[in-house]
């Protein structure tokens, strides 16, 4: 008999965590950070705190108190005491690996938690791309995916609990390829992975293969709104079971996920674990849309272009990059961007290489610039005459689309742009009451400089919309629900169970007579197949 325990991702977007296990073999579906559950508690300004370790996402309900799954170094004094009366809590023995679909953070985020001895099966995009994005962010100290700092105790005091401090050392987490030979990587990839990106030291630990599972694996390649996704299959003494991860079929590679409805199909799985972020939507935009319709905002623009995409998103860079070609602009990206596709570009040579690429540019932050990080430091060293500044953008700014986001708007008063200046926003509306008071923020800061929003959403009656004429700008990473229907009646499961999903009754409603079982989880709960 499996058991699947799901600790998150339940009635929520995101968070998915769920525990497989089949006798003495457990594995963990992803184990990503709670963004909605996170917002509740915390916000910029007030955070769980690093020196206590465990403590706070524990008592916050963000981390099932497991003992013997988490890092050693961020135990406090009597932290499993506090905890091992509550109903969650349970001791595991070991855990052979987590089976990670991709790179975003809601998947990824709390793998920071785990010890360093048990593995990550991932692509090697979605490796080497958490890799890129902890290099060139501030990852807090939960949500350090590929490295972490190490904790140790501090001086004693007259506190009676010790606060644990960051070591001057970087440990590196084991990544097993599920998708690729080491040998096949090439010298350049291999030294971008044992690289510290700072100047701290890094313990590091070598790529592996991920033959040593001991659980039958099949990994699956998805199209999603980032490189390197994935479904896992995983062979248990019950059949084989399938994790979607996130996908969808309206992407520019389609066909990967057609071809993994297709597979996953052909094993007669004993059970589907579904996403549904977006059930209730009827039809999605393809990124050709987005193309031809932000071809069309931009082509009569008469002074700057600031465009605003999902990070990380490279199909959408990649759409933006024709559109400035096609315009006769530059695509001036940032140094995270730069640093993503020059990681990328190790592994997927189709990938632009920014310092022969007439069209692609890199803006440095005007006060990060005066001082900046290492990673930065080595992007100007390689790529010295492609970094602009916001006075060369000031001297021609009809020339260049620039790629930002809300949290990168500060600049503007530096860029001083003129009037026909565009705003063109290419993502997705505000999902609760936090993203709504940013949007109201962006407003005010288009209005002050005199930007025309285009995409944008606005409020009206307490409800956010695009406007009809300006719809079409965003390609979602998730099937919507037609689609998400496709993929369960191809796979065709005897046990069907949604995750990541606020609506999961909506294949109850609509899969009813197809001969598959629809089992809703619970958050702790457990279901045995």
């Amino acid at each position: 008999m499996v058991r699947l325990t799901f600790y998150g991702g339940v009635n929520e977007i995101g968070g998915n965590k769920i525990l497989l296990e089949d006798g003495e073999r457990r594995l963990f579906l992803d184990f990503g950070f709670p963004y909605k559950r996170h917002k509740q508690f915390y916000e910029e300004y007030l955070k769980p705190r690093p020196g206590a370790g465990l403590l706070d996402p524990m008592a916050m309900g963000l981390l099932p108190p497991l003992e013997g799954l988490y890092r050693d170094d961020l135990v406090t004094p009597g932290l499993w005491e506090q905890f091992r009366g509550t109903p969650s809590y349970r001791k595991l023995d070991h855990i052979d690996g987590v089976l990670l679909s991709h790179g975003h953070l809601d998947h990824s985020g709390h793998i920071a938690f785990f010890k360093d001895s048990i593995p990550v099966y991932s692509t090697a995009v979605t490796a080497f791309i958490a890799k890129a994005i902890q290099d060139s962010g501030k990852a807090d100290f939960d949500q350090q995916v590929c490295y972490f700092d190490r904790k140790e105790p501090g001086r004693p005091s007259g506190w009676k609990q010790k606060a644990l401090l960051t070591s001057d050392k970087k440990q590196q987490r084991q990544f097993c390829l599920a998708d690729e030979e080491l040998k096949a990587l090439g010298e350049d990839a291999i030294k971008f992975w044992l690289k510290s990106p700072g100047q701290r030291p890094l313990i590091s630990c070598s790529l592996a293969g991920h033959s040593n599972c001991s659980l039958n694996l099949c990994c699956f390649p998805v199209d999603h709104s980032i490189p390197g996704a994935c479904a896992w299959g995983i062979e248990t003494s019950s059949g084989w079971i399938i994790y979607s991860g996130d996908l969808r079929l309206h992407g520019k590679q389609a066909e990967l996920t057609r071809r993994f409805i297709e597979d996953a199909g052909k094993l007669r799985p004993r059970a589907l674990i579904l996403e549904g972020t977006n059930v209730t939507r009827e039809k999605n935009v393809a990124e050709r849309e987005v193309y031809e319709n932000g071809f069309k905002a931009i082509k009569g623009a008469t002074g700057l272009v600031i465009a605003d995409f999902p990070p990380r998103d490279v199909n959408r860079l990649l759409t933006f990059l024709q559109i400035a070609r096609d315009t006769g602009r530059k695509l001036a990206i940032l140094p995270r961007d730069a640093y993503l596709l020059k990681t990328m570009r190790l592994l997927e040579p189709e990938i632009p290489e920014i310092a022969y690429d007439d069209s692609i540019v890199i803006y440095q932050d005007t006060i990060a610039s005066k001082s900046p990080n290492m990673w930065v430091q080595n992007l100007c060293r390689d790529y010295g005459s492609k970094m602009i500044l916001a006075e060369d953008v000031r001297s021609a700014e009809d020339k260049f689309i620039l790629c930002f986001s809300f949290f990168d708007i500060n600049e503007l008063p530096s860029l001083c742009p003129k009037p026909g200046s565009l705003y063109v926003f290419s993502s997705s509306e505000p999902h609760d009451e936090e993203q709504e008071i940013d949007f109201r923020r962006l407003h005010s800061w288009l209005k002050h400089f005199g930007l025309k929003g285009f995409g944008l959403p606005v409020e009206s009656n307490g409800e956010w919309e695009i406007p009809e004429a300006e719809r079409g700008l965003h390609a979602s990473g998730h099937a919507c629900g037609p689609d998400l229907l496709e993929v369960a009646r191809g796979i065709k499961p005897d046990v069907l169970i949604p995750a990541h999903s606020e609506h999961p009754d909506f294949y109850v409603d609509h899969l009813s007579g197809i001969g598959v079982d629809i089992v809703l989880p619970d958050v702790g709960g457990t279901i045995e197949v």
